[in-house]
């Protein structure tokens, strides 16, 4: 059986862009040459893509995001309304900086809330979870509950994305995890 991706007709997909099985791509999003978009993502109306960037299985971006060149979400990742991404952290209109690009990179499952701002050369850990309005500045380690600006550390979250108990039980799901060397991971 064949599957394939649903495009609104009033997105534009460049020449050069790979598209997994299931996605669906909305109302006027532009995703550009040398993009690769996975299985079973959803971009919302006005989501922009590239040149040149990798979006992994799964992965929800909701509407009015751009994803930049330089940047990877890795399987499952979720973007926010409005939620931002550079590409230069020192830019400037009439200095042309495209060689300086830093990459960032948004590992497997994290969330990033609503007109939250991730500052490129960042790692977003696993299962991380960015709030709404938080500006990143800096590496986020995995299941991590950042919020403010700059971004600090509030808790831990676990993979379904609840805050932890002193425990560090997840209480919608009992998943135990453990904290070792200031790394949460499962038990």
């Amino acid at each position: 059986m064949t599957m394939t991706f649903f495009a609104h007709r009033s997105a534009v997909i460049d020449e050069g862009v790979v598209i997994g099985d299931g996605t669906k791509i909305w109302h006027f999003c532009h995703v550009m040459t040398g993009t690769v978009i996975g299985e079973k993502c959803v971009l919302g109306q006005n989501v922009s893509a590239g040149p040149d960037v990798t979006i992994g299985n799964g992965c929800k971006i909701q509407n009015n995001v751009s994803v930049y060149k330089g940047v990877t979400l890795e399987d499952e990742v979720f973007c926010g309304p409005s939620a931002v991404f550079t590409n230069v952290r020192t830019p400037r209109a009439f200095v042309e900086r495209k060689d300086e690009f830093q990459p960032t990179l948004v590992k497997r499952g994290a969330s990033i809330g609503a007109n939250a701002t991730i500052v490129c050369g960042v790692v977003v850990g696993e299962y991380a979870m960015i709030g709404a309005g938080a500006v990143v500045t800096s590496d986020v380690p995995a299941h991590a509950l950042m919020v403010g600006a700059p971004a600090r550390f509030m808790d831990w979250v676990g993979r379904s994305g609840e805050r932890l108990g002193k425990d560090l039980v997840c209480p919608r799901t009992g998943e135990r995890y453990v904290l070792e060397n200031g790394h949460l991971r499962p038990f």
